[in-house]
Parts: structure tokens; C-alpha cells; sequence
């Protein structure tokens, strides 16, 4: 399982293009979304005001994906721990790879207690809502989910990547379907609007029933800073350097469109309406509800599984990242066994529901801290030369700790910090100028403490064999550029058998949506489901992981 923790990606370990639709589409359509979705219902925002700010700010995640971290990723083919301990010196890496880790493994803690929400179901353990567990019965269920996590996540890329590319498919549909299946609810207890006849009624529905404005200071801003910085770590903060520079081309970042208008568009809406749904059957506040209560009292016996596999989704490439992380603190330890030790400590947090009842504080904070890291990674990598600067000035003077980096890095968060805390900006805001003042700063300092510097023979060398390898590299996929694999016809009747499933889970909703029984909609679901995995599962195990 090479997975280049310390190296460039080699062309041979290169991936197509369906990996990154399925990962992006299997980390994005999560069991979170059910959390913040659901989120939008009680914080009392305007139906236009939160659709209108999940287009705009999901855009500048999607940009934020294809100009700045994908270019860096496939240029140099580095993990971001990799990359920045080439600028940053060794003392530096040791301090952020243990920061970054620990934020990994509580947001990875989210995603299994998300899962862990909706398997205590079964053992009729009571919702979890509380910063710590209530149940014995519940630590031993997040246990169980977080074993079987860790272990996917132990596996590699491929093996994440392979899981999200069956699940992906049928997850997004079943937050379609579940939403659809709520409309009729919502709409009965609407009297303003008798009939769905059109987006106008949606609307008029969504405004009186769903996202009922209820003049909070929250409003389209704030709803456009949760879509861009609910993944800040990942694309403005470069942690998705760690996936993308296994991509053949820098485009493959627009595959993040799957995930953030899919996932965090389309699929917040439709828990939000899950949501509200649940609360209106339950006669309880959506508060008191957990996501895998949402997705029980919508898809039945299914919604389960739901969120059982979209935790999954989210939290295996969220530990891999983390046990990336960690293990670049020490070359030579192993990933598999650091992905472990990472897996249980992930599972231990995970016992305690503040991680996802807290989740959006976390990931305002999660935002703040990384985003300075990939202003100061882009100033080096895209404006250094412009400035006259030297880029990797730290090997000419053999610094351990590149001290312009670590001196920009605490500032940009002090500053941005003091915007919160001294003139009330809302933590959701602080990573724009958090980023921005180290893509400042961080110039200007290098600029006084040494990066004028004239590059020694050695970093001339080292210049040299990264264009050479970055030529090979291009000339390899230019080769294989025209070469595609066809389907055999025992692969075409898979895929048609799972299309066909999904075709039937679709038909189901529209029933209801129709008129037809809830009820007898959550145990029809089951079977399409079940045909679905098996085709899928049959599938990925035939096709070629070559095939583009």
C-alpha cells in the first residue's frame, strides 16, 4: 500500500477521474449534513436568504478547491505536511502536524458519533444530545462504528476512495428521497399553501413551515461563510493536498462541485426539511433530535444505514488525513500502525456528543487556525518569484524552523482572533482575514530575514530534479492520454442492475409525494437499497482501478 507519505506521487500511482467524483461526493454527502442542515431550521434564517447563500458561498469553496489547492497539489505531487516542512523546517512541521492532527481527529470524532446517533436506534439507547454520553450502551456503539472506520481508513486512498464510489450514489439519492418523502407532512401543516404546484409554492412552504425567518442577527452572510469555510481546512487551507496530488490533472478539483452543491447544497436543504419533517411527527423541538432520529423518521429502517454510511464516507478520509499527519512527525513510523493509534483515540473522542452538537464552533475554529497555513503555503509557492524571492530560502541557511512562517502564522491568528473577540466578528468569518494577512505577511517578513537569498548549487540541483520529474511525469500522461478501458458486458449489466435499483428508490418517493403511505414507503425503500449495494459491491469488485 504505497501511498508516497514523504515523496512525490509516482505517475504509476496516479488516479482517475471517477475517484475524486466519488470521494468528493462520499465525504460531502455526509452524516453531518443532517447536523447542519437541520441547523439552519432552528436558527430561524430566511428560506431565500439561506438558499442564496449556499450558491455563493459553496462557489468560492468549489474556486477555492480549483485555483489555489489543486494547482499546488498536482505541481508538487506533496502531502501538505511534506510541502510544508520543505518551507517551513522540521521544528515547524513537528508543531502543526500535532494541531492539525488533533483538529482532524475531533472532526473525524463528529462523523462517527454522527453514525453512532443513528445505530443506537436499534438498541432503543435515547438520543444523545448532551456534551457527554448518557448511556453506557452508546460507548460501546461509537466503539464498534469507530473499529470499523479506522480500519477503512488504515487501507489507504484507494480503499476510501473505492468505498465512497460505491456508497456515494445511492447516499445522495437517499437525501433526496428522504426530503421528498417529508413535503406531504410539511405541506398538510401549512394551510397557507394548499398545493405544490410550482418553486413559488415551495417557497411560500419553506418560509412558513421549514426556514421560518424569525428576525435573528443571523442572516445570508453567515450562511455564505458556513458553505466556504466548513471545509477551509481542506481547500483554502491546502489539507486536501493530501488527496488531490493523486489526481492526473489539477482539473479534477471541479469534481468538488459534486460535493458542495450536491452535499452541501441540495442535501442541507433537504434535511433541513427531513428536519422539520421529524419535529412536526414527533411533536418535539428540532433541537432535541439527532441526526440519526431525522433520517429514522424519514426513510424508516434505512435512514440508518444512511447515516451509518455517511459518517463512514466522511470520517475515513478524515483519519487517513490525520494519521498523515502524525506520521510525519517521524518518518520512520509506520501510516498503517499511526492510522490506528490515530482510529482509537478518533473513537474515544467520538464517545462524547459535544463534537457534533459543538460543530459548527469547531469547525469556525478548525478554519481559523489552518487557514494562515495555506496563505503563507501559496505566498511561497505562486508569489515568491514575482517578489524577487527565493522560494525555499530555508535550506540556504539550514533553518530547522522557518521563523518569518511560524512568526506570520501566530500573528494571522492573533489578529483575526482579535477581530473576534475585541470588535465582535463572528467566529465564522475570522478565516478570510486569517488567510489573507499571511499571504501578506509572510512575504514581507521572509523578505526581511533572509529570503533574498541566492539559491546554492545544491537547491539549483534540487530545481532541477523536481522540473525533470515534473516533465516525466507529463510526458507519461500524454502517452496515456487517448487510452481508455471499455466496460466487458458483465460490468455494463451490474451498472444497469444498480441504476435500475436507484430508478426504484426514486419511484418510491415519488409515491409519496403522490399521496401514498409514509409508512409503506420506509419498508418498500429496504429492497432497492439491498439490490443496489449488491450490484454496486459486484461492480467495484470487476472494474479495473486503472480505468480512467
Amino acid at each position: 500500500m504505497e501511498e508516497f507519505e514523504r515523496v512525490p506521487v509516482a505517475p504509476s500511482g496516479l488516479k482517475p477521474a471517477r475517484y475524486f467524483a466519488a470521494s468528493y461526493a462520499g465525504e460531502h454527502v455526509a452524516g453531518t449534513e443532517f447536523v447542519i442542515g437541520a441547523m439552519f431550521v432552528s436558527w430561524g434564517v430566511g428560506a431565500g436568504e439561506v438558499i442564496s447563500g449556499l450558491v455563493l458561498g459553496n462557489l468560492l469553496a468549489v474556486l477555492s478547491w480549483v485555483l489555489i489547492c489543486a494547482p499546488i497539489a498536482t505541481d508538487t505531487r506533496l502531502t501538505l505536511y511534506a510541502y510544508l516542512e520543505k518551507i517551513a523546517g522540521p521544528g515547524f512541521i513537528k508543531i502543526y502536524s500535532v494541531i492539525n492532527g488533533i483538529l482532524f481527529c475531533v472532526l473525524a470524532g463528529a462523523m462517527i458519533t454522527v453514525s453512532a446517533s443513528a445505530v443506537r436506534i436499534l438498541f432503543g439507547i435515547p438520543p444523545q444530545v448532551e456534551w457527554y454520553p448518557t448511556s453506557p450502551m452508546f460507548v460501546l456503539v461509537a466503539l464498534g462504528v469507530g473499529a470499523v472506520v479506522s480500519f477503512a481508513a488504515m487501507r489507504g486512498f484507494s480503499f476510501v476512495a473505492r468505498f465512497a464510489e460505491v456508497a456515494s450514489p445511492w447516499m445522495i439519492l437517499m437525501f433526496f428521497v428522504g426530503g421528498a418523502a417529508m413535503l406531504p407532512l410539511i405541506l398538510a401543516a401549512t394551510p397557507s399553501v394548499p398545493d405544490l404546484t410550482g418553486w413559488s409554492d415551495f417557497l411560500a412552504m419553506a418560509e412558513a413551515s421549514i426556514w421560518i425567518d424569525q428576525g435573528t442577527d443571523l442572516g445570508f452572510w453567515h450562511v455564505v461563510a458556513i458553505a466556504w469555510g466548513a471545509n477551509l481546512a481542506f481547500h483554502g487551507g491546502l489539507g486536501d493536498m493530501s488527496i488531490l496530488r493523486f489526481a492526473r490533472r489539477s482539473s479534477y478539483a471541479w469534481f468538488s462541485v459534486i460535493g458542495m452543491f450536491i452535499g452541501h447544497f441540495a442535501a442541507w436543504l433537504a434535511a433541513g426539511i427531513m428536519g422539520a419533517g421529524a419535529a412536526l411527527l414527533l411533536k418535539q423541538p428540532l433541537t432535541s433530535l439527532d441526526a440519526g432520529e431525522v433520517a429514522f423518521q424519514a426513510l424508516g429502517p434505512v435512514g440508518i444505514l444512511v447515516v451509518i454510511v455517511a459518517g463512514w464516507t466522511t470520517s475515513n478520509p478524515t483519519i487517513y488525513r490525520s494519521g498523515l499527519a502524525f506520521q510525519s512527525l517521524h518518518p520512520a513510523w509506520s501510516r498503517e500502525r499511526v492510522t490506528l493509534v490515530v482510529g482509537v483515540i478518533t473513537t474515544v473522542i467520538a464517545c462524547f456528543p459535544f463534537v457534533f452538537t459543538k460543530l459548527l464552533d469547531f469547525l469556525g475554529i478548525m478554519a481559523l487556525v489552518m487557514a494562515p497555513i495555506g496563505g503563507l503555503i501559496f505566498a511561497e509557492h505562486v508569489l515568491f518569484r514575482r517578489l524577487g524571492l527565493t522560494p525555499y530560502w530555508r535550506t540556504a541557511q539550514n533553518l530547522t524552523i522557518n521563523l518569518p512562517a511560524l512568526i506570520t502564522w501566530v500573528g494571522s491568528v492573533a489578529l483575526a482572533s482579535l477581530l473576534g473577540f475585541g470588535m465582535g466578528v463572528h467566529v465564522l468569518f475570522l478565516f478570510v482575514p486569517a488567510w489573507l494577512a499571511a499571504a501578506v505577511l509572510y512575504p514581507v517578513l521572509a523578505a526581511m530575514m533572509g529570503a533574498r537569498v541566492a539559491a546554492t548549487p545544491h537547491m539549483a540541483a534540487a530545481e532541477t530534479a523536481e522540473r525533470a520529474r515534473q516533465q516525466a511525469e507529463a510526458d507519461i500522461l500524454e502517452s496515456h492520454k487517448a487510452v481508455g478501458l471499455a466496460r466487458a458486458s458483465g460490468s455494463r449489466m451490474l451498472m444497469a442492475g444498480a441504476m435500475l435499483s436507484l430508478f426504484g428508490a426514486v419511484w418510491l418517493g415519488a409515491t409519496v409525494l403522490a399521496g401514498g403511505s409514509l409508512t409503506q414507503f420506509q419498508t418498500l425503500i429496504i429492497w432497492p437499497t439491498a439490490t443496489y449495494f449488491v450490484f454496486a459491491i459486484l461492480l467495484a469488485l470487476r472494474e479495473p482501478e486503472a480505468a480512467a
